[in-house]
């Protein structure tokens, strides 16, 4: 069965690992985040904890 019009589809793999995967990415970021004393964390602080950006 094709998803609805409209409907973003994941190809990578499956969806409850993909969903695992989002839920302790969202952690890691709370985490961060409560260990700031700023209001917000950076950019740079947001990629370093997604994994995300250029390669050291």
């Amino acid at each position: 069965m094709a998803p609805p019009p409209g409907t973003a589809t994941v190809a990578l793999g499956d969806p409850e690992c993909v969903a695992l995967a989002e839920i302790e990415l969202c952690g890691e970021l709370i985490i961060a985040a409560s260990a700031v004393d700023e209001e917000r964390l950076s950019a740079d602080r947001i990629d370093e904890v997604l994994r995300v950006g250029g390669l050291p």
